[in-house]
């Protein structure tokens, strides 16, 4: 397929979006299978300008002065491609291609900007979140948001029970593989806008245990919990075990290790994923009827950590059409999910114990604001001070806390400050 018949098919699927209201990602797999003729290379490009303009649907559509999936795409180009208006022209001459521009569109991209855009507009966002962003980024919410409307690297996450990073880089070089900024066992594959995930699955080290795909900054928050040998810890929200498998290196094989989540679907991975790592010491306990399966954890535990449930804005760059179906009663069962799994990791946690609440979310509400709730009401917990968290960066400590967002409670990564996911920590010591 040519570049210009590409960007009919993305106006398609984008009208597809529209009209059945279905996720972006079953509206492409539909179009693959109703278009057998497009290869692999196509549809990787299809998809990019896809969720291009998904990343960028209320600034694109400002832009050209035209809500339509015709008018987002071609806004898209300018302002996520960085394409001018003759580029953008000569993509659409109505063979096989979007028909030719018309005075109006062709006006709008040389003349419109974004300048006097709302700040929802402009950040792409919905408005009713603009305050919350407000309260934690100012007059820098924009640029924050728009960083989150990027296309994100591929991270990946060195498995230290089985390798050293050093060798892992010199294995994936034909990836372009290259070490993360500040985790020092993470490796970034950056991608281009039409790139296709690299088949990572497939490689040798993924397939022996070596690597897990991870984002940097999920690997900084379980680093940050300070995880070591011979202690008893406890991951409460395990899902697939992304971060079980990153606190089990930490411990080295050494100690105990449990890891559980309400929702027994979600661990369906996480048995072939610890077996592939080699953890061994890993003891999945999945939920059955109404039985707690860590009813004989009290008071004993070392470190509880909890991914917590959240609105998942941080992962904005991954999952853009996310952000567009969220609404605000599900922050509010969100916060309430917050609640009861810090109430029952409270009374997990033995003296001198700690918790690690981490969310993929950059509100307040979810982040300093839940931790300072949960202090009011267990006044034996407080919050370690950020700086001696982040002092398992070792050299690159400093200059984490000149980039991440501080406050009493904890450190906020976002993509314009860490080149990470939107990701929220906190330590909390019982006293």
């Amino acid at each position: 397929m040519t570049p210009a018949a590409r960007l009919s098919a993305a106006i398609e699927v984008i009208h597809t979006i529209d009209a059945m209201r279905i996720p972006a990602a079953q509206a492409l797999k539909e179009w693959g299978t109703s278009h057998r003729f497009a290869g692999s290379g196509d549809r990787a490009a299809i998809a990019g300008l896809v969720w291009d303009v998904l990343r960028r649907r209320s600034s694109s559509a400002w832009l050209m002065d035209e809500d339509t999936p015709r008018g987002r795409v071609l806004g898209m180009l300018k302002l996520e491609r960085g394409m001018d208006a003759g580029a953008i022209a000569a993509l659409c001459d109505g063979r096989f291609a979007p028909e030719p521009l018309s005075e109006a569109e062709l006006t709008a991209l040389t003349s419109r900007s974004l300048e006097d855009a709302p700040a929802h507009i402009a950040g792409d966002y919905p408005e009713w979140l603009d305050a919350h962003l407000a309260a934690v980024f100012g007059d820098d919410r924009v640029a924050e948001a728009t960083a989150m409307a990027s296309r994100a690297p591929l991270d990946l996450r060195v498995n230290t029970l089985k390798a050293k990073r050093e060798k892992v880089l010199s294995s994936l070089k034909h990836l372009g593989a290259g070490p993360t900024p500040w985790s020092p066992i993470g490796l970034r594959i950056g991608l281009g806008a039409d790139a296709r995930n690299p088949g990572i699955h497939a490689e040798e080290d993924f397939l022996k245990g070596a690597i897990e795909v991870q984002d940097e900054g999920s690997q900084l928050a379980a680093l940050f919990s300070a995880a070591k040998p011979g202690e008893q810890v406890i991951d409460l929200c395990a899902g697939a075990g992304g971060k079980t498998l990153a606190l089990a290196a930490q411990m080295q094989g050494k100690g105990r290790l449990i890891a559980t989540d309400h929702d027994k679907r979600q661990l369906a991975p996480i048995h072939e994923r610890l077996s592939r790592a080699g953890v061994h010491n890993c003891d999945v306990r999945t939920p059955k009827g109404e039985a707690d399966p860590l009813a004989d954890i009290k008071a004993t535990a070392d470190l509880v950590l909890i991914d917590a449930p959240c609105s998942g804005t941080g992962t904005w760059r991954r999952n853009p059409d996310a952000k567009w179906r969220m609404r605000p009663g599900a922050l509010e069962v969100r916060l309430k999910d917050q609640i009861e799994v810090l109430e029952r990791a409270a009374g997990m946690v033995k003296p001198g114990g700690r918790i690690a609440y981490i969310t993929c979310s950059v509100l307040p509400p979810e982040n300093g604001e839940q931790v300072r709730g949960f202090v009011a009401r267990h006044p034996e917990f407080a919050p370690v001070p950020p700086e001696e968290t982040a002092s398992v960066l070792w050299d690159r400590a400093e200059d984490f806390a000149a980039a991440a967002l501080r406050s009493e409670e904890g450190w906020l990564m976002t993509p314009r400050r860490t080149g990470t996911d939107g990701f929220f920590v906190s330590v909390l010591r019982r006293k």
